[in-house]
């Protein structure tokens, strides 16, 4: 059958692949394999959700107006410069699309996000890789990956999948080395569950250089992963392109109301950052114990701990022993990491179930 023929550079991507959900043949025990948020939505948010639920035949407010205004109060922050996407990934597949194209190059480090890639892919930009340190950003490699046809930088901070995080200083360092015309975007989904001291400083720089762009989302500490809603921030000149090519009403009336009334449970919030940093740290502990087994974390500032296998048990053999009581956690192939996996934060009972589990796994 004769089909029209894709861009060699679609042909190009590897499509998104989600934490898995389900297992087969067997009940789930505990979902660890996509940074949501075990304490669940803020209750406020859900009632707020179900009392837009009876205007479904109108279209949603467009400009997302109230929106915009509450994240503006929460954040000090201009609503006129704040854009709205279908999670923070639109915003970030905006950000290539009005600032890259043919011919351009978009960097990220080794071991990022992997939607930065597609996004670049996506415009028929080049997508350039900068060495990691250790699984972590490496500023100067970023800058030494720069070259005249760059266009646009993403950093994730904390990053993702690996959780490591970088300092406001070497944020700013980047910055101020960066030509004026590459768009610097600081992907901040996991900021929330910083402590106040690791600000990084990326929305103060947003609110005075023109060329960075922060994203954050909803999706993760504030518990609205099913509505699919992010926001970012940058000059009104960025903001505005990317507002040509948003989708419209690309965010639901219901959604807007969710994340507004998130946005106003602050103790939700808290509880959720005191909880993960609690048991991340205790899971940290628990890996580390391990590390004659050749096991040890990266370490994390995001809601999620990634475990490298470097003995003699591998990610692939603990990722399917633990499939099979239950556990779903996310094994990484296919961004370069077949030695580790991603495992988010649950409750107390599921970090103490997968913990014990991991023992048995090495005993065996």
């Amino acid at each position: 059958m004769n089909a029209p023929v894709p861009k060699p550079w679609i042909l190009g991507i590897a499509p998104y692949v989600p934490g898995r959900s389900t297992i087969d043949g067997g009940t789930v025990v505990a979902k660890l394999s996509s940074n949501e948020n075990p304490l669940g939505t803020p209750p406020a948010a859900r009632a707020a959700f179900d009392a837009a639920l009876g205007s479904l035949e109108r279209y949603p407010d467009p400009a997302a107006t109230a929106l915009r205004e509450a994240i503006a109060q929460a954040h000090d922050l201009d609503p006129a410069r704040i854009i709205y996407g279908t999670g923070s990934d639109e915003v970030l597949h905006l950000a290539a699309g009005a600032f890259a194209g043919v011919g351009d190059e978009v960097v990220f480090v080794r071991y990022g996000f992997a939607v930065y890639e597609i996004a670049a892919r996506r415009v028929g930009a080049t997508p350039v890789i900068a060495p990691d340190r250790d699984y972590a950003t490496d500023v100067d490699a970023i800058l030494a990956c720069i070259t005249p046809n760059t266009r646009v930088v993403f950093v994730a901070n904390p990053n993702n999948p690996t959780g490591a995080y970088v300092a406001g200083g070497e944020i700013a360092r980047l910055h101020a080395a960066l030509p004026r015309d590459v768009l610097l975007v600081i992907d901040q989904a996991y900021a929330e569950y910083l402590a106040p001291e690791d600000d990084d400083g990326a929305l103060a720089l947003a609110r005075e250089a023109g060329n960075v762009l922060v994203t954050r989302t909803f999706s993760k500490i504030y518990g609205l992963a099913a509505e699919r809603i992010g926001w970012g921030y940058g000059s009104a000149e960025v903001i505005d392109a990317l507002h040509r090519i948003r989708a419209p009403f690309n965010v639901t009336t219901a959604g807007q109301a969710a994340a507004i009334a998130a946005l106003g449970d602050a103790a939700f919030v808290e509880r959720s950052r005191v909880h993960n940093a609690q048991w991340l740290a205790w899971f940290e502990d628990q890996i580390a114990a391990l590390g004659n087994a050749g096991l040890r974390c990266v370490p994390s500032k995001a809601n999620f701990s990634l475990v490298l296998f470097e003995g003699p048990v591998t990610a692939e053999a603990a990722y399917h022993a633990l499939l099979a009581h239950g556990f779903i956690v996310r094994w990484l192939p296919g961004q370069g990491l077949p030695h580790g996996l991603r495992i988010t934060i649950g409750t107390e009972q599921q970090m103490r179930g997968i913990a014990q589990l991991l023992r048995s796994i090495i005993a065996a």
